[in-house]
């Protein structure tokens, strides 16, 4: 078997971890051996470090370059979904990826906009958190008492993940001050900049789910009538809500195709 040529790291979103996109990454590179992929876990989730001062897109982006840095193989490509996909702009932005030759970017807007409140969104689900006991029995009692606030039953799940065994009881893991700072960040950051005007050799592929509230329609045109006029921007808007490589690996398999083999 011939070793990977490149690397393409795989950027999750607020409150997730690596292997949240662990299939999309396993297909991709089952159908393209020439790519190595990483399953990062950004700043203050999953394995990585907690509570870490400055929280912010930045700092998260250079913690991917400097992860990157680490293996052989040269990065060639970010794909972020949600918080990930500003992260992964904000890396090209930085401009110290040479090889970076592609910026995916799932069901994330790149401009700065007012942050989502109420229902399912991250500042709501970490209010709710907030709002729990500090530990919990088991990760069933988590579920049961996040379920207990009103939220859904998938998030609940969804976040078990991130509930760990400390002693005789379980904790939530995650530092909610340093999650809450990085959401707020992703929306006051405006990384159109990046889009229109991408670093070096990269290509920028924004790919936008129909049935997601995450871009407006009005910018989803303007991403559109840009793309028609840069060949090195793409716009794909998939069906399927904001979780897309869930909705619909099969359309976004076929977006991330356009990186070649």
């Amino acid at each position: 078997m011939s070793r990977p040529e490149k690397a393409i790291a795989f950027l999750h979103g607020i409150l997730g971890r690596g292997n949240n996109l662990r299939t999309i990454a396993s297909r991709f590179v089952e159908a393209r051996p020439a790519w190595k992929p990483l399953l990062v876990d950004l700043r203050g989730h999953g394995q990585s470090p907690k509570g870490t001062p400055g929280a912010s897109l930045e700092a998260a982006a250079r913690d991917v370059i400097a992860f990157a840095a680490g293996f052989p193989e040269p990065l060639a490509a970010l794909v972020g979904h949600s918080l990930g996909g500003k992260v992964a702009l904000e890396a090209a932005r930085i401009g110290s990826l040479e090889t970076l030759e592609h910026v995916v970017v799932i069901d994330s807007f790149p401009g700065a906009r007012a942050p989502f409140l109420g229902g399912d969104s991250a500042l709501a689900v970490i209010d709710t958190i907030e709002s729990l006991p500090r530990t919990f029995a088991s990760k069933t009692e988590f579920t049961q008492a996040f379920i207990g606030r009103g939220m859904s039953k998938a998030v609940a799940q969804w976040l078990a993940q991130s509930v760990e065994k400390e002693g005789d009881h379980f904790r939530f893991a995650l530092d909610l001050g340093e999650m809450r700072a990085l959401i707020m960040d992703y929306f006051a950051r405006d990384l159109w900049p990046v889009v229109e005007n991408p670093p070096g050799n990269a290509r920028v592929h924004l790919v936008i789910a129909e049935h997601s509230d995450s871009w407006p329609q009005p910018e989803r045109e303007r991403a559109r009538r840009f793309a028609a006029s840069n060949d090195r921007v793409t716009v794909d808007i998939l069906p399927g809500g904001h979780w897309l490589h869930v909705d619909n690996p099969d359309g976004l398999l076929r977006v991330l195709g356009k990186m070649g083999s």
